[in-house]
């Protein structure tokens, strides 16, 4: 992806740093002088640009998650295409992570979980509900302000990727992140709502447990093992794990979307 220089424009928007980086695309801090406020805006891979159908994909796309409106959803406030380059404005939060918060591997404590696991479930149901399917469900995409609540990002956007690039979809980053994918979506197997609520629940066990249930030297090892190693009870890891919770982890993360 071609870096973007500070000072840039990108439409009407001012770009002033970069704050982040990732498979799927980079952020910059940038500034909107028609209302004067901050904005973070996600630039895509330069790549698509080679994609006859990416622009007819990215507009459908990108209207449809413009349109969520959620508390504890990022907002969207424009998107649009500005020499090639493909972008999402969104609304500038200066939060860490989920990632961030369970780096040190530790469990959360279970009155952070219930209400980090509310708040994310909530968030999820409304867009299933609006027919969007995030794809890349992960603690990465978890912003976190300093109240502690949720701001879940990225919506959509590995499904832009995957539609109008095939050549993209070999790596990792398009597919989703190997840690927390579902079965069917490791297999390239279309996926619905139920495949968010598998990386949903992979983030839950994670938060009770202090780590992924499936770890492996290779991501393609890790993917292996969601398809087909038996899921680890999260009481082998945490013996005090309530029996409601441990039942809710086992049964989302059934290998068969179907369920048990």
């Amino acid at each position: 992806m071609d870096t973007i220089q500070p000072g840039q424009m990108l439409g009407p928007y001012r770009i002033i740093n970069q704050i982040g980086r990732g498979g799927m695309a980079t952020v910059y801090k940038a500034y909107q002088p028609s209302v004067d406020r901050y904005v973070a805006i996600k630039v895509l891979p330069s790549q698509l640009a080679e994609s006859r159908e990416f622009a007819t994909r990215f507009q459908q796309e990108a209207r449809i998650i413009a349109k969520l409106e959620h508390p504890h959803i990022l907002p969207v406030f424009d998107y649009g295409e500005s020499d090639g380059v493909a972008y999402f404005v969104m609304r500038y939060m200066d939060a860490g992570t989920l990632k961030e918060k369970m780096i040190e591997g530790r469990p959360l404590p279970l009155a952070e979980i219930d209400k980090l696991f509310t708040q994310l479930a909530g968030a999820l149901s409304y867009a299933h509900g609006h027919g969007v399917v995030h794809r890349d469900l992960k603690p990465a995409n978890v912003l976190i302000d300093s109240q502690g609540n949720v701001f879940l990002t990225d919506f959509g956007i590995a499904k832009i990727l995957e539609s109008a690039s095939p050549r993209l979809t070999q790596t990792d980053a398009i597919m989703g992140t190997p840690a927390y994918i579902s079965p069917e979506q490791a297999q390239g197997q279309p996926v619905d709502q139920r495949s968010d609520i598998y990386s949903l629940c992979i983030i839950l066990y994670e938060m009770v447990t202090g780590s992924v249930p499936f770890t492996a030297e290779t991501p393609l090892a890790v993917l292996f093992k969601h398809i087909s190693d038996p899921l680890p009870p999260p009481s082998l890891v945490k013996p005090d794990i309530r029996p409601a919770v441990e039942k809710v982890i086992l049964k989302a993360l059934s290998k068969d979307p179907r369920g048990p």
